[in-house]
Order: structure tokens, then C-alpha cells, then sequence
């Protein structure tokens, strides 16, 4: 095994997802506040406002807000060497827009930060992982309105100060890419907040609104990759791409365009972006066809170029296949659609498991933009199953991420600059897509239902000694 000495071993978590304390010490209400538990079949509901009787998952999510000294106890028995965890604007500017930081909100970050060093983790930041405060939704209608630009750079400055001596790794947007969907989640980037489910109606009327919200943002993350340089020369920031790496179901030309032009236009343009600077010529060309090509204002150009990121921080899960043929067996259970790949199998939730993708993907990432990548999201979902005795037995887990280490260690021998793997939720938290408990990706159990119900309490499973040889071993013994 290959892996560099100081690889970064760990895990990913978003606030909104497993934190809790969604009105404790001063902290206002973003976006997934508002939405409820849904399904597969039962997409989450998005409300107006917080009605009573309702059940909404990141109220209390799995309580990390209050257990959360317990629970990096555990990440750091499994040798973790490094943590990633995203910040809830709303708990630092509880409307988004105010002159003042909620200095309880900072406080708790700081008694979390510390937590983490003393267990020996180092911090990987997100500033804006799906939690945009609904004060200003509702104000600017999200990053649609340019002043937004300046309220993100705002909370990114108070931050980065507070935390500059103990944070060295940030990544400014989650799945960035999201805002450049054809039928995106409006809700990612704040345009429309009473969009209740992850394909709105009316996400194809409002293109023109939506990518002038995601320039905005990108000129945000510019901004903020800039001034966090001037802030600690040290700090190495990231964009975070969701990576639906493609095949052509076919080696039928057309399917083969028509993967190119999916690749292109979600997968690639906002990573290009943030990395090379400018808008690619292919993206740019499109905007302009449709003539929704965004208004740049003087200096917009000047500040892509002069914020691109550090490193190009990724999510992995699955790979999807790309047809013209519209008849074609669709995949099952992931957010972008796309059609199955008769060569792999699927998880239970429909998600094909592809470990030789993420080898692919490395690869190609390494020869596209050269510069350090990490893996920042990957794993599997699956109903595990709490026996009498308290242990879970999920070796599906094991067997799947042993694969896509091993994937991992052959893209570094072939020449990949890989420098950190954090996967998907190490302890079981609220699915981002439908709110539910059931989809379990963690190493620790969390006794948690659907519907909130459950004492909370935290078991490990057999992935968790699993993972910490893993780690231990710096990818040796898997």
C-alpha cells in the first residue's frame, strides 16, 4: 500500500444533519429547519414556517450540539487524524446579515475545535454545507441578490479569525455543483425556499435566476479563498464537488456525446471555476446560447482569478451511466438520476457500487487540474440492524469501503496526489435527502427512529475496529 506518511484518516459530517440545538444559544433558523421527514417514495415537505405537531429532523438530528465530547472521543479511538464538519452559519449570524456575531455560537465551535485537537484531529471546515439562514432567504432570495456576497464574506472572515491559529483546512460551498443542475435543489444556494422537494417544479423557469445565484456564490467563494490567505498564508482551501463520475451506456457516438456534455456542464464547470479561474469556454458558450449567461459585474473576472482554490475536496458514491435512449433501466435511489450499469451491482438503496470509479476518477481529476485532491464524502447507506446484544454486524460496509481504499491506494501509486479520505457520516445521522434515520452510514450506531423517537444512545459497530486498524496502519491492514 501506498498511502503518503501524514495521509489524513477520518470522517465527514454536516451540522444540519447531526448537530441538534437548532434554537439553543442564540441560533437562528436556515433552510433544513423547515423540512420534514419524507421517503424514497415521500419526498420531504418544505413549511413556511416551523408549525407545531411537525417532526423536523435537524431540531434535534442525533444531538451532537449536547453529546458531542462523547461522541470525538470515539472518532479519536478510532485514530482519526482528522475531522470534517461544516459550520452553521445561522448559529454565528442567526439572520445572516447582522454587524455582530453571536459570540455563543462561536464559543461553541471553540469548545469543539478543541475537542478535536485534543483528541488528535485537525479540522476540515466547510463554511456552508446546505445551511443557508432562512433570514437571508427571505430577505435577498439566497445569493440571487449580490449583497448576499459581501453577508457570506462577513461570516467567512469572523470565522476564519476566530479559528486561523487551529483550522488549517476550509472548503467554502458543499456540492457546489448542485446550483448547475438542470433540475437542481433550489434550496442549495437559497433561490427558492418553497421548493418542497429535490426536483421543484419550475427548476427549469428559473435557470437564469439560479445560475446568477451560482456566479454569485463563486465570486463569494472567491472572495473568501483570497481573504482567507491573507489571514494565515497557511490555510489550504477547497472547493467540494458532488462527483457523479459517467460512462456511455453504449459505445454508440451519441451516448458517448451525450456523457461528454453531462460530464461537462454538472461534474466539471463549477470545479473548473474555482480551480482554473474563469468560466470554460463550453459552459460559457451554453449560458450564452440560452442568453442566461450571468451578469458579471466590474472586478468579476479579476476575483475568480485571483481566489482558486488550494485543493479539490470531492464526494464519491456511485457511477452512473449516460444514453439517449431514454427507455433505458434507470439506477435507483441517488438524487441525479441516470441509468444503471449492467456490470455492477447496487446497493439497497439503488446506488451502484463502483470502487474501480473512484480510481478512474482520481486519475482523471490528477491529469485535469493538478493539485491536491481529497475524498471528502464516500460511503454506504444501509438499514443495519441493532441485535439483543448491542452490536451490529456490517460487514457490507467493511467489504465496500475496503475496496474503495484499495481504489484509492492504486490511483496514489499511479500518480494521483491524494492527500486525505474522510468518509460519509462515521456515526449515523438524518439523511440529507429524505430526513430519515433508517439509511445508516456511521461506524457508531445512533439509537434513532424516523421519527425522532430513540434514547440516543451510541454503539459501535464491527466497522469501527475495522477502521481503526485501518487507520492505525495508514491503509496497510484492511
Amino acid at each position: 500500500m501506498t498511502f503518503p506518511k501524514g495521509f489524513l484518516w477520518g470522517g465527514a459530517t454536516a451540522a444540519n444533519q447531526f448537530e441538534g440545538g437548532y434554537a439553543e444559544d442564540g441560533r437562528g433558523l436556515a433552510v433544513p429547519d423547515l423540512k420534514t421527514v419524507g421517503g424514497v417514495k415521500t419526498p420531504r415537505r418544505f413549511t413556511a414556517t416551523v408549525e407545531d405537531g411537525v417532526y423536523y429532523p435537524s431540531h434535534k438530528a442525533i444531538d451532537f450540539y449536547h453529546h458531542y465530547k462523547e461522541d470525538i472521543k470515539l472518532f479519536g479511538e478510532m485514530n482519526f487524524n482528522v475531522f470534517r464538519m461544516s459550520i452553521a452559519w445561522s448559529r454565528i449570524f442567526p439572520q445572516g446579515d447582522e454587524l455582530e456575531p453571536n459570540e455563543a455560537g462561536l464559543k461553541f465551535y471553540d469548545d469543539v475545535i478543541d475537542e478535536l485537537i485534543k483528541n488528535g484531529m485537525t479540522p476540515l471546515i466547510t463554511l456552508s454545507h446546505f445551511e443557508l439562514p432562512m433570514g437571508i432567504v427571505e430577505k435577498y432570495n439566497g445569493f440571487s441578490d449580490r449583497r448576499v456576497i459581501d453577508l457570506f464574506v462577513r461570516y467567512a472572515k469572523t470565522v476564519m479569525t476566530r479559528y486561523s491559529s487551529k483550522v488549517k483546512y476550509w472548503i467554502t460551498f458543499n456540492e457546489m455543483n448542485f446550483g448547475a443542475m438542470a433540475h437542481g435543489e433550489l434550496t442549495v444556494l437559497g433561490m427558492n425556499p418553497h421548493d418542497t422537494t429535490i426536483y421543484p417544479d419550475g427548476a427549469k423557469e428559473n435557470e437564469k435566476v439560479r445560475f446568477q445565484a451560482l456566479h454569485n456564490a463563486l465570486v463569494a467563494s472567491a472572495k473568501v479563498v483570497k481573504l482567507g490567505h491573507e489571514i494565515n498564508p497557511d490555510f489550504m482551501i477547497g472547493c467540494m464537488i458532488c462527483h457523479i463520475t459517467s460512462y456511455p451506456l453504449t459505445p454508440k457516438p451519441e451516448d458517448v456525446l451525450k456523457r461528454k456534455e453531462f460530464d461537462l456542464s454538472f461534474t466539471k464547470f463549477v470545479g473548473d471555476v474555482q480551480v482554473r479561474g474563469v468560466y470554460p469556454t463550453y459552459m460559457a458558450t451554453y449560458l450564452k446560447n440560452k442568453d442566461i449567461f450571468p451578469v458579471f459585474e466590474a472586478g468579476d473576472a479579476a476575483i475568480l482569478q485571483a481566489g482558486t482554490v488550494d485543493m479539490y475536496t470531492f464526494s464519491y458514491y456511485m457511477t452512473v451511466c449516460v444514453t439517449t435512449d431514454d427507455d433505458a433501466a434507470e439506477t435507483g435511489g441517488n438524487l441525479m438520476g441516470g441509468k444503471a450499469n449492467p456490470y455492477l451491482k447496487a446497493s439497497e438503496w439503488g446506488w451502484q457500487v463502483d470502487p474501480i470509479g473512484l480510481e478512474y476518477t482520481l486519475i482523471d481529476l490528477q491529469d485535469r487540474y493538478d493539485i491536491p485532491l481529497m475524498v471528502v464524502e464516500n460511503g454506504l447507506g444501509f438499514a443495519d440492524e441493532l441485535k439483543a446484544d448491542k452490536t451490529i454486524e456490517d460487514d457490507y460496509r467493511i467489504d465496500y469501503m475496503r475496496d474503495h481504499i484499495k481504489a484509492m491506494d492504486s490511483a496514489i501509486e499511479k500518480g494521483a496526489n491524494l492527500i486525505g479520505y474522510t468518509m460519509w457520516g462515521p456515526i449515523d445521522l438524518v439523511s440529507a435527502g429524505t430526513g430519515e434515520m433508517k439509511k445508516r452510514y456511521g461506524f457508531i450506531y445512533v439509537d434513532m427512529n424516523n421519527d425522532g423517537s430513540g434514547s440516543l444512545n451510541r454503539y459501535k459497530k464491527k466497522s469501527f475496529d475495522w477502521y481503526k486498524e485501518v487507520i492505525a496502519s495508514n491503509g496497510k491492514n484492511i
